[in-house]
């Protein structure tokens, strides 16, 4: 017989290109996978009823991935420092195999499990996965882990990249006396999103699952990876690969992405195409870089990189928090992107910094404000990425080159010159001239008939007043 070995998911709801799923089952056929909704995480009020949505949806179809194999998934609704041992325990496993996290929270609950695993006597084992190089991997000449962008991608890059996992197949289930165990130590049928208290009621962007997340990848890595360069920043474009989701909680696996992307590029016949697939490889190493970023310093999920904006004198006025949340702010591009994250719980990477900096430059509001409100909507969310990409808008995270400053004017005229995406979200202004959307300069009387607001703030003004501050505030630094 077998020795058990139990696969702990949690950021990678797949059973294929899983390096901690594919060590387990080189080791045993009986490899039991569980999931822990974890209650610390579930009762944050940080987290989106989509981004739950698609979650529960990964559950459902791996849930039914595991029963195709031969074997089967647990769920339960427990703290997993407790529950994760004591599941181990009931079912005399010989081992726990799980892939680490960069989170400053899962870090610490992985140290807690790790601590009761030992005091039990339970073998453990634990592997990078999320990652193509691990976070001790990928340092300066020095030691030192990278704190800006480019040095770490010509590092990143020239590093050979593994082989996809094999998937988990041929495996052994549970017998009927362990089924009952397991039953009794509170293994539970997987809740809806509504038992949890969360509902979405809207179609989510994208299907959940790891199917739908290889039909995603082959259908970029067939057409529109090839205009990626060019498309990418226009907002009004289905120019995107969508698979932030999937790569959030590892719906596929990023060898997998990462492969398809290189063997895009060798059967691509133009500089342009080539160009414009290393343009997506450099995405997928920014957000490696957050990553590492946030696994060296975990004090980024609370506060900003650079010390001295810990006390940077925001007005946080609430009620222009609320115009900008509810897409009122009289500003075309951003309120258009503010409806989209709305009716979608999803926002084009061009709008989130937008937006980003209209909140952070225009109303001089704290970027974690707007940072909160993105965890609490986005389907995607993601705390290295969003945290990286907030501070980076706000001028307090790591870029040698902090100070930049969106006018949303000139973005939409650059990004959306045609006023089709603005349109597409404000269809009170649909029939109004393009020049007024993208400019945002409508008339009293347009606006009126239309029933859409003034701007809330005098962007040449208050950008003004942003670098007054923001020159004060750097003074400090020495």
């Amino acid at each position: 017989m077998s020795d058990t070995l139990i696969f702990w998911h949690r950021r990678d709801l797949r059973i294929a290109d899983n390096i901690g799923l594919a060590a387990a089952r080189e080791q045993s056929a009986k490899v039991i996978g569980v999931f822990c909704l974890d209650p610390n995480i579930l009762e944050r009020d940080d987290i989106a009823p989509a981004r739950v949505t698609y979650m529960m949806g990964c559950l459902q179809e791996l849930l039914q991935s595991y029963a195709e194999v031969g074997s089967e998934l647990l769920i339960l609704y427990q703290d997993p420092c407790q529950a994760i041992p004591a599941l181990a325990e009931a079912l005399k496993a010989k081992a726990v195999f799980w892939n680490l996290d960069v989170e400053p929270y899962s870090q610490e609950r992985d140290r807690q499990v790790t601590e009761t695993l030992k005091e039990k006597g339970i073998a453990f084992h634990n592997y990078w996965d999320q990652l193509l190089h691990s976070p001790g991997d990928i340092r300066t000449k020095s030691g030192a882990p990278y704190t800006v962008y480019t040095p770490f991608w010509k590092n990143w890059q020239d590093r050979p990249k593994a082989e996809p996992a094999a998937p988990l197949k041929h495996t052994e289930g549970l017998t009927h006396e362990e089924h009952a165990i397991v039953k009794d130590i509170g293994v539970v049928d997987l809740p809806t999103t509504r038992d949890l208290g969360y509902v979405w009621n809207k179609e989510l962007l994208v299907a959940p699952g790891e199917k739908a997340a290889r039909e995603l990848l082959e259908q970029f890595c067939d057409r529109t990876i090839n205009d990626y360069q060019e498309q990418r920043n226009f907002p009004g474009v289905d120019g995107t690969s969508k698979l932030s989701a999937a790569l959030k909680f590892g719906a596929i696996g990023i060898r997998t992405v990462w492969q398809a992307a290189t063997d895009a590029y060798s059967h691509s016949r133009s500089d342009e195409s080539r160009k414009s697939i290393q343009t997506w490889q450099q995405e997928l190493a920014w957000r490696s870089f957050y990553q590492h970023a946030m696994y060296f310093f975990p004090e980024l999920a609370q506060e900003p990189y650079r010390d001295t904006f810990k006390d940077f004198p925001w007005d946080n006025d609430e009620m222009l928090f609320q115009a900008w949340c509810a897409g009122k702010t009289g500003y075309p591009i951003v309120d258009a992107a503010m409806r989209q994250l709305k009716e979608t719980a999803w926002m084009h990477n061009r709008c989130r910094m937008i937006v980003a900096s209209f909140l952070t430059k225009d109303l001089l509001i704290n970027w974690q404000w707007g940072e909160k409100y993105f965890m609490q909507t986005l389907y995607d969310g993601d705390l290295s990425a969003n945290s990286g990409g907030w501070q980076w808008s706000a001028s307090c995270g790591m870029d040698p080159k902090p100070l930049r400053i969106f006018n949303p004017a000139s973005q939409a005229q650059k990004f959306d010159p045609e006023g089709e995406y603005i349109r597409q979200w404000l269809p009170e202004l649909s029939s109004l001239d393009t020049e007024y959307l993208v400019t945002g300069k409508i008339p009293r009387s347009d606006r009126d008939a239309c029933g859409y607001p003034a701007p809330i703030v005098d962007h040449n003004k208050r950008q003004q007043e942003f670098k007054q501050r923001y020159q004060q505030q750097k003074g400090h630094e020495g």
